[in-house]
């Protein structure tokens, strides 16, 4: 095995800070004492099918929590602040590392899953490939092809010099994250590989790093997303949500009212957004709305990628509430109602389709006709704001001094207020809800502060807001009036992970015996 330390400084493209609230803060590694009793079964599960299969013994175990994002939804990549907590719900490996030394032999990966709804794997470290639409190992791969291949050309050049240097890993995975359910079972499989790899490999990351590193490497399924999954994976803080932004990534606690609480309901529709088109068209529909609007406006439209780069551009030495309200006004300025068609577009931005294709679509978006500029656009500014006005309400539970007349209840019913108006958003104007999801969000508003879809949206889960002493009875009023007919979950699914209150977890955690990081 190698040992090298990669600080944030060597990793400062693609968005990677150099200076993040975290700084060189790497996931911390706890003695296996430290695993509570519901872990220590589900870890003791694991170590048992790792020696069935493999005829290994754990070298270490890696955690990675599921997240809910609270608001913020189809914005980071556009460039723009989420709202995102830890929940309780995981990615849980068992890894045995098998050092080759200098046998020449080829370092090989090795994966079982303990749902049996997941085939076996075997392939080569050296040789990592990637299917689309991804299967479960796909995304496995992922993490490992982020930490020896995605680190910047020099890092690579210095560091991984030699092949010898991996070893072979066996790992064995439980997820209690419902696939499909927007709460980030694909990242958060991503991310626990990547940090399994580099702690298998003696590779000192930080948290921030990981992050940048897993968001990246993501997309070699074929998804562009914006960050917000991985970063919450590995910089959450128990007891409290994150303010995460991006370009560079940082971020900072964002506590809720006190008594606040959060449940997570399944609306039992999935999609895999992987293995379609309809969310990279949506990144796609942003990035020709930006592009759009800054041909109008005489930039140099080539080199803007997201709204956030074209509202830095347009707005100078304001406030951020007001460059957004500045932004949200040329889009009802500058583009219109009705869907764009290609042909409208290569016209106004006097380009070839070959150049269209090369500036602004991806892979699985090329056969797109026609898009909705004005929509998409007008959403990611409205919810943009939101966020801010979100973390401006939570603070003011924060700075309230005693004997003040802060209204918890005022708070929340804002908060709610909030929320619901995101999901009309994303309904109405990002159009990536579903009739069930619709139907779940309608029941839910009646009995709670506010509720809205959380994740890709297009199916997957709600995520509503209520009080400490009501979630119980919440809880079981879903489960009479949404779930009492259902007579078949999700795949790979139970009832606890359909419906539940959230606990407001920390991130990624290594379980060693020897309670060390590499160094």
């Amino acid at each position: 095995m190698i040992s090298m330390d990669i600080s944030d400084k060597c990793l400062n493209g693609n968005g990677v800070a150099k200076n993040g609230v975290f700084g060189e803060e790497c996931p911390p590694v706890k003695p296996l004492s430290f695993i509570d009793q519901t872990l220590r079964v589900r870890a003791d599960a694991l170590c048992s099918l790792l020696r069935k299969k493999y005829s290994k013994d754990p070298s270490f175990y890696v955690r990675v929590p599921g997240r809910v994002n609270i608001i913020g939804e189809h914005i980071d990549y556009s460039g723009y602040g989420v709202l995102p907590s830890a929940i309780q719900h995981d990615m849980l490996l068992c890894v045995a590392v098998e050092d080759l030394g200098t046998s020449g032999k080829s370092p090989s990966i090795f994966l079982t899953n303990i749902n049996d709804c997941y085939q076996d794997f075997k392939g080569s470290m050296d040789e990592l490939v990637i299917q689309k639409p991804p299967s479960w190992h796909d995304y496995f791969l992922c993490g490992i092809h982020g930490i020896l291949h995605d680190l910047k050309d020099e890092v690579a050049k210095e560091h991984i010099k030699e092949k010898k240097a991996v070893s072979s890993i066996y790992v064995a995975v439980d997820g209690t994250i419902p696939p499909c359910s927007g709460l980030s079972s694909s990242s958060s499989l991503v991310s626990a590989a990547a940090l399994a790899t580099a702690y298998a490999m003696k590779v000192k990351l930080s948290k921030l790093v990981l992050a940048s590193i897993s968001a990246r490497t993501e997309r070699n399924v074929g998804t562009e997303g914006g960050g917000m999954d991985q970063a919450i994976a590995f910089l959450a803080s128990e007891g409290c949500a994150k303010l995460i932004e991006f370009n560079p990534l940082r971020c900072h606690d964002v506590r809720l009212p006190e008594g606040a609480s959060l449940v997570v309901a399944h609306s039992l529709a999935t999609i895999n957004k992987a293995a379609g088109s309809e969310y990279n068209t949506r990144v796609v529909e942003c990035r020709l709305a930006a592009q759009v609007i800054a041909k109008h406006q005489g930039f140099a439209w080539q080199k803007i990628r997201t709204l956030g780069e074209l509202e830095a551009a347009v707005s100078k030495n304001v406030s951020k509430n007001d460059s957004l309200h500045c932004a949200l006004s040329l889009v009802e300025t500058e583009l219109h109602e009705e869907p764009y068609s290609k042909e409208e577009l290569l016209k106004l931005l006097d380009i070839s389709e070959a150049e269209l294709i090369k500036l602004s679509l991806n892979a699985n978006t090329t056969h797109l006709q026609s898009f909705k500029l004005k929509q998409r656009a007008s959403h990611v500014y409205q919810e943009a704001i939101r966020v801010l006005e979100f973390e401006n309400e939570c603070l003011k539970n924060l700075n309230v001094t005693a004997g003040g007349d802060y209204n918890s209840k005022k708070t929340l019913e804002k908060l709610g207020e909030l929320m619901n108006s995101s999901h009309a958003s994303l309904r109405d104007l990002y159009e990536c809800s579903h009739p069930q999801l619709d139907q779940l969000v309608n029941l839910c508003q009646k009995k709670c502060f506010g509720a809205r879809l959380t994740g890709a949206g297009w199916g997957g889960c709600v995520v509503a807001l209520t009080t400490n002493s009501a979630a119980d009875g919440f809880v079981e009023y879903l489960k009479e009036n949404f779930y009492s007919s259902v007579k078949q979950l999700p795949t790979c699914s139970d009832k606890n992970s359909i419906v539940f209150r959230t606990n407001l977890e920390c991130g990624a955690v290594v379980y060693d015996d020897d309670g060390k990081a590499p160094h």
